[in-house]
């Protein structure tokens, strides 16, 4: 499977896509609604980053304590599951005069419940596409999650201008999510458990526990982690940074990262894609430098949208992850993956966040990315050699 035409002529995978991007558009629209509620009302960018990105931080729990279950459930009724209790968790957000506390209590269980979403989602996308599918595939879905951003953020962005509540775009958030659970009970085959038995923590730490013992899987790990956590920190700064502009910050995020994934996912010729992981890292945080500064909007959507490219390097990292590991470690490999990926992004927004209760906006933006290019530098050694599997 090398085309897109390849790719969507296969009947399932449209539904995956369709699912996967109401999901997005769900949780991105909600996201920003919710956070600028938050700093309405509190004034707070700490309070406001941890709205952004808060559902993130149970991630850490979930992948510690239930990820053995991403290749123990049946796939498709546990991602029409997850898509409800999302839908659940947005109306409830929208209840008005919902305390901060609740509304954050909410965020961290929504997080907990999708910290099997990962390994689920793209355990499954293995098995919808044939053998080779899984890197176009991957990006194409990575392609919908910027236009699906590009599409909430846009339309929340609209939204605020207008003055529109934040409590009417969360509810449009709990429709598209539970237009998502619909899709994915009526577009997918039923199919059994990947793996047998019961999940358990004790599976779940004997699995991680394995995924880890590699070096090289933990450079590759590390290596997605911890760069592209620190600078979704400066993305949790756009609404402190143009409270009356971040739309257009996202948008232009979303763009770059949607411009990143198509270079790397169908124009990288696969002989040279390795070269080219520490230069899009290199680039995911450069460009954030100039927020030192405090540019004005045309040069900070300029810098957001060329940095958001470099999260490309996300893709030819997996590529590396799933060549390190073997078959029957896959679907807890990328689920573990998932799950830190969006732990230290939430670790990163909170960061972010604390850093600008005594800095400038622009300022603690430049220092996330400054401490990115930092790790990114120290961890590039570690990927130079080929890849080899272990168990």
């Amino acid at each position: 499977m090398q085309t897109y035409r390849e790719l969507f002529a296969h009947r399932e995978f449209r539904g995956f896509f369709t699912a996967v991007s109401l999901q997005v558009a769900a949780g991105t629209l909600n996201g920003l609604a919710l956070a600028t509620l938050v700093f309405e009302r509190t004034g707070s960018p700490l309070l406001s980053a941890i709205t952004m990105f808060g559902a993130s931080i149970m991630q850490v729990v979930g992948a510690m304590t239930l990820l053995s279950a991403a290749d123990r459930v049946p796939p498709r009724a546990a991602m029409t599951t997850i898509a409800l209790v999302g839908a659940s968790g947005y109306l409830v957000m929208a209840v008005p005069g919902l305390p901060v506390a609740c509304i954050l209590a909410v965020l961290l269980l929504l997080g907990l419940v999708s910290s099997l979403g990962g390994g689920i989602r793209w355990g499954l996308l293995a098995q919808i596409l044939p053998e080779g599918g899984y890197l176009l595939g991957r990006s194409v879905t990575n392609m919908s999650v910027g236009a699906m951003q590009i599409a909430g953020f846009g339309l929340g962005g609209v939204l605020v201008a207008a003055g529109v509540s934040p409590r009417l775009a969360m509810l449009g958030s709990a429709c598209l999510a539970l237009v998502a659970a619909l899709c994915w009970r009526v577009a997918l085959v039923r199919r059994p458990p990947r793996a047998v038995g019961r999940p358990s923590v004790r599976q779940t730490w004997r699995g991680n526990a394995l995924l880890w013992s590699s070096r090289p899987r933990r450079a590759v790990y590390l290596s997605l982690w911890v760069p592209n956590g620190l600078v979704v920190g400066c993305e949790a700064l756009f609404i402190p940074y143009a409270p009356g502009a971040a739309g257009a910050l996202f948008v232009a995020g979303a763009l770059g990262m949607l411009a990143g994934d198509m270079v790397t996912g169908r124009f990288l010729p696969p002989g040279r894609r390795a070269a080219f992981i520490t230069p899009f890292r290199l680039l995911l945080a450069v460009p954030y430098l100039v927020f030192a500064l405090a540019p004005g909007l045309p040069l900070a959507i300029v810098a957001v949208g060329l940095a958001s490219a470099g999260f490309g390097a996300g893709l030819l990292l997996q590529e590396r992850l799933l060549a390190l590991t073997p078959d029957e470690l896959r679907g807890q490999a990328l689920g573990l993956h998932s799950s830190g990926m969006l732990t230290m992004q939430a670790v990163g927004a909170v960061t972010a966040g604390l850093v600008a209760q005594h800095l400038p906006p622009g300022t603690a933006m430049a220092v996330m990315a400054a401490a990115s290019l930092v790790i990114t530098l120290a961890l590039s050694p570690a990927l130079a050699s080929p890849p080899t599997q272990t168990g």
